[in-house]
């Protein structure tokens, strides 16, 4: 029989494992209840993927984000695994398909939204299939005390009614001490259980927090001062294409990322930045989930997010490699009052909840009763125009909802266009010879497709449209009208976050939102955004070490790589020195750019000096000119 290490070596290439990876591995292979806390890029999934592929049966793993369902079974079916996915918006038709797949076929690991597992059809089918292993992704989220409370995942453990005697195994990147207890507790975990934690330090990656008058300029110092690839972060889409133009027309390959773009897009410029051919990549928090780039050397932060968990997760992207990274917060003193403005909206007085749920009903014209665990597409805009709530108000309230049980909003959901052939291959051809506009479509299909007359083929209906050099709203008349003559069946792309009704709508007078529960969430929320602040605004203690106290490691060193640490070991540059030197280099050499200036200081700290700089511009006694700088 293979051991772990071959199943690694077999399927992912590597070697050995990682710190802790094989003794998580062999605690779910002895029939543990097992919970591994690993850091960013601690290799969490290869926990419960190589026990799955020991074990006869399947695997199930519930995680909360589709896109990253997706990428793990894209990335497990190129190694030749047999890995599908059940999550909010699919059809039907397909849903049955896959879970029967799970039942009676070889399916090895099912991956299951949570809202999924709520669902009578899905109960039944988990029932009967050859369950090996329950593996609980993004764990945390199961606690109110976490900085992710996911109201489905306390229906986790329900699961163990079905299988009494399967395993589970629960992961997570991200749990202070509280939330590590509360995820046993609420997973009902047996007597025979492991826990492994690794420390969550980071002994190769330098956090920094630079105040400057200007980000955008003390960004392109970080980016000419620290060479590799770089993940810029920032809180909106529209800053995302700002910056990555700007710094484009500077000379530094760069693109944005976020979830609006389509998914050919996405794919597109995530593969050029894996390769090397961009070097930046300014997103949102929609990016870097699942994406495996050890050499990212620089993890920029435009602004702090609003938890240490999320800022940690994110900074932890850099330095996977092991090599010198660094992790860097652009701060200025709005961007707290931002985060405090952003938590007071983000929850709307309970009378506000009960209006905007009324007016879901309204919305989807959905009676009293109905509803439970239907899904909708929805359109935050479209419906807060209607009922007259903005965008924020109208997604906090939702969120507001989500935490009490009620509904649940997906993550943006692209769906590829689905088509099947329902008649045979003569008849198809007469209706060819029929229907002649339709023949290069039908050609193009059954060329680039396999299976189209035995079950749904994906389309790229984009790609399609250009091919046939026809718009897309007339390729999808095509379909419509060939599907209304019982040709195909067919359902169109569809992209954006669904809301799943949980439970069946009650009458809005009826709705209990636990007000104690909800201020509880509420204090939670304004403590980790609390944290945030301090983090960015004081001085006083390693960054590294302050992190790590949050997440309940009170006897962690100094890092000595931070710029706290850096500052008290090099001696603090002195104004006048630096003024002098500056105007004699300049004197001597005419114009110089900041990072010739800064090389005129080896022994001092560069991001003081760089302050330095800034602060005589400021003064006026030096001139910034394009790129360079000049005695006035």
């Amino acid at each position: 029989m293979p051991t772990p290490t071959d199943i690694l070596q077999q399927y992912w290439g590597y070697p050995a494992f990682r710190p802790l990876q094989a003794d998580i591995i062999d605690s779910v292979l002895q029939g543990q209840d097992t919970l591994a806390l690993l850091p960013t890029g601690g290799g969490k999934s290869i926990c419960f993927q190589v026990p799955g592929l020991m074990l006869e049966g399947v695997t199930l793993v519930v995680s909360p984000l589709i896109a990253l369902m997706k990428d793990q079974v894209r990335q497990l079916r190129k190694r030749g695994i047999v890995a599908d996915a059940v999550y909010s918006g699919m059809r039907n038709a397909d849903i049955d398909r896959v879970l029967d797949n799970a039942v009676y076929g070889n399916t090895k690991f099912l991956y299951l939204s949570p809202e999924r597992l709520l669902t009578d059809l899905a109960r039944e089918r988990i029932r009967r299939m050859p369950l090996a292993l329950v593996a609980v992704d993004e764990a945390h989220c199961i606690s109110q005390w976490g900085y992710d409370f996911r109201p489905p995942y306390l229906r986790i453990a329900e699961l163990r009614e079905l299988h009494p005697t399967v395993p589970f195994i629960a992961v997570t990147a991200t749990a202070t001490p509280t939330v590590v207890e509360d995820i046993q507790e609420k997973l009902e975990f047996r007597a025979r259980r492991d826990l492994f934690q690794q420390s969550f330090s980071r002994e190769n990656l330098a956090y920094v927090v630079r105040r400057p008058a200007s980000k955008e300029q003390q960004l392109l110092e970080v980016l000419n001062g620290v060479k590799g690839t770089a993940i810029v972060y920032v809180r909106s889409r529209g800053l995302t294409k700002e910056i990555a133009h700007k710094l484009t027309r500077r000379g530094i390959p760069a693109a944005a990322y976020h979830a609006g773009l389509e998914g050919e897009e996405k794919d597109k410029r995530q593969e050029a930045w894996l390769e090397g051919r961009l070097r930046v990549m300014v997103a949102t928090n929609a990016f870097g989930m699942g994406i495996d780039k050890p050499d990212v050397r620089t993890v920029i932060h435009y602004g702090p997010p609003d938890s240490p968990e999320a800022y940690f997760q994110e900074a932890g992207r850099g330095g996977r490699d092991g090599k010198p990274a660094y992790g860097v917060m652009l701060y200025h003193s709005s961007d707290g009052e931002r985060l405090i403005q952003h938590w007071e909206a983000s929850y709307p007085p309970i009378p506000e909840i009960k209006r905007l749920y009324r007016a879901l009903g309204s919305y989807l014209q959905l009676a009293v009763g109905g509803g439970k665990g239907e899904v909708y597409d929805f359109d935050l805009g479209s419906f807060g125009k209607r009922f007259g709530f903005d965008v924020r108000q109208a997604y906090s309230g939702l969120k507001a909802l989500e935490q009490a049980g009620y509904v649940m909003l997906t993550d943006d959901i692209e769906q590829p266009a689905q088509l099947q052939f329902l008649i045979g291959k003569e008849r198809l051809y007469d209706y060819q010879i029929k229907h002649p506009q339709t023949n290069k479509l039908v050609k193009s299909i059954l060329r680039t497709t396999q299976g189209a007359f035995l079950n749904p083929v994906q389309l790229r209906e984009g790609a399609l449209a250009n091919f046939l050099k026809i718009s897309l709203e007339e390729l999808r008349r095509t379909f419509l009208k060939m599907k209304g003559e019982g040709i195909i069946d067919y359902t169109p792309e569809r992209s954006g976050p669904q809301l799943v009704f949980v439970e069946e709508r009650i009458d809005p007078d009826n709705l209990r939102i636990d007000e104690r529960q909800y201020r509880f969430l509420r204090d939670r929320a304004r403590h980790r955004i609390d944290t945030m602040i301090g983090y960015c605004e004081r001085d006083d203690q390693c960054r590294s070490q302050r992190l790590l106290h949050y997440f309940g490691e009170s006897e962690a060193p100094e890092c000595g790589l931070c710029d706290v640490c850096r500052r008290r070991k090099i001696p603090p540059p002195d104004c006048r020195q630096v003024l002098s030197r500056v105007t004699e280099l300049l004197t001597a050499r005419g114009n110089l750019s900041v990072p010739e200036l800064l090389k005129a200081f080896p022994t001092l700290a560069q991001p003081e000096i760089s302050g330095i700089l800034q602060d005589l511009i400021n003064e006026g006694l030096l001139v910034k000119q394009a790129d360079s700088l000049r005695l006035p």
